[in-house]
């Protein structure tokens, strides 16, 4: 039962074994290969949203205007805000690196990356220990 191959022998599935262990070491090679470009393309994809709701003129209205950030694992991405009122709207877009801006950001803004951030950090996975062969 031990045996396998066409003959049986010990030899033959020592040769059997080893043959399917070098295949299985080249396929664990390429799967590390392909799990290092996919973890690499998903912390560039935008994991974290977060949305503010808010009214920018006291006492009238209700809370149409908007702020919202988009956000990668990096802390990278954008802040789109938009002011409503009765007249027009107006949108502004403020680019975000490392959980930050170079533009003034207003407190609805942080309060979305903020919130983006710990949308992020909900959905983090602990590391899974790469094990040896």
């Amino acid at each position: 039962r031990l045996a396998l191959g066409r003959t049986g022998s010990i030899e033959e599935t020592v040769t059997i074994i080893s043959r399917e262990l070098g295949d299985l070491k080249e396929f664990r090679v390429e799967l590390e290969k392909y799990l290092k470009s996919a973890e690499a393309r998903l912390r560039g994809a935008v994991t974290g949203v977060g949305i503010v709701r808010f009214n920018p003129f006291e006492g009238q209205g209700g809370n149409q205007s908007a702020a919202v950030a988009f956000l990668d694992e990096r802390g990278a991405g954008m802040v789109l805000s938009t002011l409503y009122s009765r007249d027009r709207v107006a949108v502004y877009v403020k680019p975000i690196e490392e959980g930050a801006s170079a533009f003034e950001l207003t407190a609805e803004e942080k309060a979305a990356i903020v919130r983006a951030k710990e949308r992020i950090a909900q959905l983090q996975i602990p590391a899974v220990k790469k094990p040896t062969l």
